[in-house]
């Protein structure tokens, strides 16, 4: 497998900064799990390698069990995961097929989230649902490929 070419965020100035400082500026107000589930269910809807072998690492090292990780894809009939989780997973799917319906996010979703996320956390979630799905689209785009471990420094040099 080789990619068709360097990821778009190595070749525009100051994309990468962009995106890195709008990754580290989402990062507080909801634990660091839910917004790697979120990061991890989005990528295997949009089919995204690297991400999902990226999310699940370091959700892996980040102590989750394989029993969540193998559970995210159909968590809806998994009993792993919180309420706050469940309502997370949800408008992350909503959000990532927003296109396969009228009203993708639907009042019902949206509630749901409401009763356990504070606006701000919303925020936060709704653009960690966008910036993954802007990162799985860049990837996808380009066919960057998976590299099965962690990514290093010298990798996103490569590009």
């Amino acid at each position: 497998m080789q990619a068709r070419m360097k990821n778009p965020v190595f070749l525009v100035p100051d994309a990468l900064q962009a995106l890195h400082a709008l990754g580290k500026a989402t990062t507080k107000g909801l634990p660091a799990s839910t917004i790697q589930l979120v990061h991890l269910r989005a990528s295997q809807i949009n089919g995204c390698g690297v991400c999902v072998d990226m999310h699940a690492r370091e959700l892996k090292q980040h102590g989750e069990s394989d029993v969540r990780l193998f559970g995210v894809a159909a968590w809806r009939d998994t009993p792993f995961f919180s309420e706050a989780e469940r309502a997370a997973l949800a408008l992350t799917e909503a959000l990532t097929r927003i296109g396969d319906r009228p009203d993708a996010v639907t009042d019902e979703i949206w509630a749901e989230a409401a009763k356990h996320f504070d606006e701000q956390q919303l925020a936060v979630l709704v653009l960690n649902i966008a910036q993954i799905n802007l990162w799985n689209r860049l990837n996808v785009a380009v066919k960057q490929v998976a590299l099965g471990r962690a990514w290093t420094p010298d990798d996103l040099k490569a590009g």
